[in-house]
């Protein structure tokens, strides 16, 4: 165990020194300010100032909102003041709100572990074709899982360098997939920080099967999930080996990554895919992309001035327009005591 820690100390220094950044995550929640759009009377100035920084000064929790009818088809269209926020059943005030323009930096990892072998290229192509769904102001970053994570393109809004590095992926090794995800959500979560743009984050993973080499692990990735804010989509491709009942049992073989996907998925107000034939992937890819593009943004400063470390449980609901379904994620992590050092 001693050995595995400071292998993994090791491997996140050397990432460091190849100027990734990857540094622990913030204690404060979700802090970026959120500006009001549309034709309404004009907002007050702090909601229309996107150059604004919040830091620890400010604890703004941002929510990035899915609303879906009875039929599941996306609403848009919805007005500031339908939106109603509450933090352990307590309404909050919303302070920022956006529909669709928020720019977005999308995180792409890809499983290229040995089990892929038969499938990486047509992972490759439909991650190549999710990529041409980014508008000119998004980001993109391509993330390669195997034993060791490795970012083969830095966040960008270069699409034909994401492109050539997706290509650029190839098969062998086992498959860390706590790994990427943690180091991944470290990454986005400094470039949060340390940008002064308004920016939506969501990451979208490819795996195909349990977690053999990671260092970390999903507790600590649930950990730093529910304090990164950043939706996570994952996308798990089943086989028919998967989904065979386990001997004498009704029920099939439980899998680790599979509760784990679905779990992350579900904390974070993304959605959990699990195709069984690899040639749905661009399907799966579409549907995110359509979701993505149809997303509200939401700020508020919660009414709870405490800054306990606990977690708190958020739902957004609408108003004036039954039938209507909502998905965010389900809390966040309040910020703890600021530790003092004592002086002589």
């Amino acid at each position: 165990m001693r050995h595995s820690c400071l292998l993994l100390a090791c491997v996140m220094f050397a990432i460091e020194a190849r100027g990734q950044g990857l540094v622990q995550a913030s204690t404060e929640p979700v802090a970026v300010p959120i500006a009001a759009v549309g034709a309404a009377a004009p907002a007050p100035a702090a909601t229309t100032t996107q150059a604004s920084v919040f830091r620890s000064g400010i604890d703004l929790v941002a929510l990035n909102v899915v609303v879906t009818d009875g039929q599941r088809k996306f609403v848009t269209g919805l007005r500031p003041d339908q939106f109603a926020v509450y933090e352990d059943g307590v309404q909050q005030d919303v302070s920022y709100f956006a529909a669709t323009d928020v720019p977005l930096d999308l995180a792409i990892l890809l499983d290229t572990s040995a089990s892929m072998t038969d499938k990486i290229v047509t992972a490759q192509r439909a991650a190549a074709g999710f990529v041409g769904t980014m508008r000119p102001q998004d980001r993109v970053m391509i993330v390669d899982i195997k034993d060791a994570t490795k970012i083969v393109q830095p966040l960008s809004g270069d699409v034909t360098a994401a492109l050539a590095a997706i290509r650029s992926t190839a098969a062998r090794g086992g498959t860390g997939l706590f790994n990427g995800l943690y180091l991944t959500l470290k990454q986005l979560t400094k470039e949060r920080h340390d940008s002064d743009e308004v920016r939506r984050q969501a990451i979208v993973v490819l795996s195909d099967g349990d977690d053999t080499a990671s260092l970390v692990s999903y507790e600590d990735v649930m950990e730093v999930a529910k304090r990164a804010g950043i939706a996570i989509y994952t996308i798990t491709l089943r086989s028919a080996v998967d989904l065979r009942p386990a001997p004498n049992s009704a029920h099939r073989y439980f899998s680790q990554s599979e509760y784990a996907m679905k779990a992350l998925a579900q904390e974070t107000g993304a959605r959990a895919f699990f195709p069984i034939d690899i040639n749905e992937l661009a399907g799966v890819y579409g549907s995110i992309a359509e979701e993505l593009a149809t997303e509200y943004s939401l700020g508020y400063t919660s009414k709870n001035p405490k800054r306990d470390g606990a977690y708190r449980r958020v739902i957004v609901r609408i108003a004036e327009q039954p039938g209507a379904l909502t998905r965010t994620r389900n809390g966040y992590l309040a910020a703890r005591p600021v530790q003092r050092t004592a002086t002589n």
